[in-house]
């Protein structure tokens, strides 16, 4: 049972922690905060702030801080897969969508955010500016910290979702594994 979300993390780590990965996914794309379209500010900065410029570098900065936050989380994962609990294994493998995916997500609760904070907070340090620190809390009410864990949030968020898209794909395509196992248990449990 544990080769299902093992595979399955496997694979949406790779895409995920690939240069754009985030970025580049249309699903795993982080967004900036939504208070960031409030038009809340003066007109300068409104238009500043809002220009496709800078939103496309703030939005590209948080996809390389969600890359780097995956890449923090990526041992955590495997260790919590390793040592989850298995208690339905047969319903887990025969049952359709993503259980094994969901069971991982259980198994964790909070401990993926903690394990991707440190590298997002890293990666968000490179665009962490005193003048536009300072400009965003102003517009939008945001500050640093609030920034860092809102894409944080959704970095996990994101990467389950991905896990869970895996799962699925492995379930309706087993043969592509390559691995006699899961090819095996997923054809028979059908």
């Amino acid at each position: 049972v544990r080769r299902l979300p093992s595979l399955s993390s496997q694979r949406a780590m790779a895409q995920l922690m690939a240069p754009g990965g985030f970025y580049d996914s249309q699903i795993a794309r982080i967004t900036p905060p939504d208070r960031f379209n409030d038009n809340g500010g003066g007109r300068v900065l409104t238009a500043i702030l809002t220009s496709g410029i800078v939103r496309d570098r703030l939005t590209r900065q948080i996809n390389r801080a969600a890359e780097e936050g995956a890449e923090r989380a990526a041992p955590v994962l495997a260790d919590a897969i390793r040592n989850m609990p298995v208690d339905d294994a047969v319903g887990i493998i025969r049952g359709g969508g993503s259980p094994a995916a969901a069971l991982l997500r259980a198994a964790m609760g909070n401990a993926l955010v903690g394990a991707v904070l440190p590298g997002v907070d890293e990666g968000l340090r490179l665009f962490d500016n005193e003048i536009v620190t300072i400009a965003l809390q102003a517009w939008t009410g945001i500050d640093f910290t609030g920034l860092r864990d809102d894409v944080t949030r959704k970095t996990a968020d994101a990467i389950y979702n991905a896990i869970a898209r895996e799962e699925e794909a492995i379930r309706a395509n087993p043969r592509e594994t390559n691995d006699a196992l899961l090819i095996g248990v997923l054809t028979l449990a059908r």
